[in-house]
């Protein structure tokens, strides 16, 4: 369950958690389009709040609302004020942050051009989305039978809300038969990404990783990239087989939710040792310091409450 806090902001003002309610007709609920986007917000060593990459988070959320053409009500800077005020507010140190945009009630149908566009922002305490376990010893994965959207079929570089009713199924099938995860492949039968996740493995020293053909843009994905050219390992953007995948010597999982985490088991092949391999744990190692405010040279990916 979401850990209630005391405020939600909805549509520009502060409103306490129980009265964040809309209407039966709220046209999203019914029909899907809408956008959102998932934050963290860390408690640094020194006792501040940081939320990472801010900035870029919102920004994608604009570019998710501009694609799907939703008008967005308020500016970039206000959403962002948003994102931090909630912490303030509801006291939080560290917690997750869901900026929403949905179409509200009016006309029903497919065209919902006169009903209003609404923006919330809410904040929750969420732990290890794949779990603490995961995060230390890998997740186990199962390669669904549903593929992913293909680009002429849905907007892929978009958090958009009916995109999801995909992962939902994926996810919901992977968890029935014992698994922790699902990974998705592209209608061409080569990897792609995971539910809620991109994927990345290791073989040979070598880092890889999907690319940005039919993928969201992920965000937690391009801190990887940055660390792993800081770190001096090599790093490709380039499609691979799920073959490549069960062969690997080391694979993960990276989003905001799930972070970095080890993948350690695929269709009961066992990748690499069965264990986090030293490139991920080098990776997570850095990811963590960074958030948590320990690596000056990456403070600018931090919003400091």
């Amino acid at each position: 369950m979401v850990a209630k806090a005391e405020w939600i902001w909805l549509d520009g003002d502060f409103i306490p958690w129980e009265a964040a309610q809309v209407h039966i007709l709220t046209h999203t609920l019914h029909y899907g389009l809408g956008v959102f986007e998932g934050i963290r917000a860390y408690h640094c060593e020194d006792g501040r709040t940081a939320v990472f990459r801010l900035k870029e988070h919102i920004r994608r959320l604009f570019d998710s609302a501009h694609v799907m053409q939703l008008a967005m009500p308020f500016t970039p800077a206000r959403v962002e004020e948003a994102c931090t005020e909630i912490l303030r507010r509801n006291g939080q140190k560290e917690a997750y942050l869901r900026p929403l945009v949905f179409v509200g009630d009016g006309v029903m149908g497919l065209n919902p051009a006169s009903n209003p566009i609404r923006v919330t922002v809410i904040s929750w305490v969420w732990g290890a989305y794949l779990g603490d376990e995961g995060l230390e010893r890998g997740v186990r994965v199962k390669t669904s039978a549903y593929a992913r959207h293909h680009p002429r079929i849905m907007m892929t570089k978009t958090k958009t809300v009916g995109n999801y009713v995909n992962s939902i199924l994926a996810k919901r099938e992977a968890i029935a038969n014992g698994y922790d995860e699902a990974l998705l492949l592209d209608p061409e039968g080569y990897v792609s990404e995971a539910s809620g996740e991109n994927i990345f493995i290791v073989r040979d020293g070598v880092l890889r990783t999907p690319p940005l053909t039919s993928i969201l843009p992920g965000i937690t994905r391009d801190c990887m990239l940055t660390l792993a050219r800081d770190l001096g390992i090599p790093t490709r953007e380039d499609r691979f087989s799920l073959d490549e995948l069960y062969l690997a010597d080391e694979a993960f999982f990276t989003g905001t939710a799930a972070e970095v985490t080890p993948i350690r088991e695929v269709d009961g092949r066992v990748i690499g040792p069965g264990r986090p391999g030293p490139v991920t744990k080098q990776l997570q190692t850095a990811f963590f310091k960074i958030v948590k405010g320990r690596d000056p040279r990456y403070h600018h990916w931090l919003t400091f409450v």
